[in-house]
């Protein structure tokens, strides 16, 4: 029996904070994840068109990081994560390269492109270095879903996206969180429906509750200008999944494969050239393993896609309308 955590959120996964800042009038934004000390974490990476921060500089030397940052701004919001890096250095973080020498915050980022959606984006200086020093000083376990953070400009296919967050607990207290920002070509919602691909897998009407009446509808409900310019390599959904079972590095790269899978079970079409989806998995290494770890593995990997997936759909369902991107609830009022 698989049950959501306490708040239904990646902070449900013990020492996890998130914090959220957004510039409104440019209608963009940051999230950052962040631990009460050094986790490990592991990247995977799916669509064709990605923005990413420090993802290459994966090297066995540096075990762990201090935070990942997600951020809206294209090119310009890779910026947030120097940020974050800023404030951990000042708050004492990073990992130590030699005696004497400052601290090196570890982060990884990745960036969404939102920016197209009306906001007003004529700054001399790009807002997100300021963003990402403002949310992680913001950090805590409870946080806002929909318009926040890095999903506040975010599209999902013809929905507004946004901010989600969910999570699991297995019978045995294992917990895995999940944290997305969408901001997908592929649609959350079965076409000529009003009932979120993701409908198997949701906990206690997170979404709305709604379920199919008869048979799915199989094909591509794609956004009306997706052959216009303004759509092209414009799209993808960024997330992290988390648990605190103890694992090793490539135990933890084998749940993030499995774990990506998540974004096939909410949004369809995923992976696709105009998508740069990206998946980090993380592990705060607070619970051993009781069972064969193979197995273990498996479960951990099975409940992380459908956490991601669940995390997703609760993003586009607490979005809000903002500008001429309509949300899923005033779209089925």
């Amino acid at each position: 029996m698989i049950r959501k955590g306490a708040r239904n959120l990646i902070t449900d996964v013990e020492g996890l904070l998130v914090g959220q800042a957004e510039d409104l009038t440019a209608r963009t934004g940051v999230t950052v994840l962040l631990a009460q000390s050094p986790f490990m974490a592991v990247v995977d990476l799916r669509g064709g068109a990605p923005g990413t921060f420090d993802v290459a500089g994966e090297a066995p030397l540096v075990t762990e990081v201090d935070a990942i940052v997600l951020a809206g701004g294209s090119a310009f919001g890779l910026e947030a994560a120097v940020g974050v890096q800023a404030w951990l250095k000042e708050h004492g973080r990073g990992f130590e390269i030699a005696p004497g020498a400052p601290r090196v915050p570890i982060v990884r980022g990745a960036i969404l492109f939102d920016l197209t959606n009306g906001g007003k984006k004529d700054w001399r200086e790009p807002p997100y270095r300021a963003l990402g020093q403002v949310a992680a000083e913001k950090a805590s376990a409870e946080f806002k879903l929909g318009n926040a953070g890095a999903g506040f400009g975010a599209m999902a296919g013809r929905y507004k996206g946004g901010i989600g967050s969910a999570s699991s607990i297995g019978d045995d207290g294992l917990t895995i969180g999940a944290l997305a920002a969408v901001n997908a070509v592929g649609s959350p919602v079965i076409p000529g429906s009003d009932v979120f691909w993701a409908f198997a897998l949701e906990q206690d009407g997170e979404f709305g509750g709604r379920k199919p009446q008869g048979s799915l509808a199989a094909g591509l409900d794609l956004p009306p200008d997706m052959k216009g310019a303004t759509r092209l390599h414009a799209n993808t959904t960024i997330a992290a999944v988390a648990t605190d079972a103890i694992l090793s590095r490539e135990e933890l790269e084998r749940v993030a494969i499995m774990a990506a899978d998540g974004f096939a079970r909410a949004l369809r079409p995923a992976h696709t050239p105009f998508d740069g989806d990206l998946l980090f998995a993380l592990s705060t290494a607070k619970h051993a393993l009781k069972d064969s770890r193979p197995v273990e593995i498996m479960r951990l990997g099975h409940m992380a896609a459908d956490c991601l997936a669940r995390a997703i759909a609760r993003g586009v369902y607490e979005a809000e309308s903002l500008g001429g991107a309509k949300s899923y609830r005033d779209t089925f009022a």
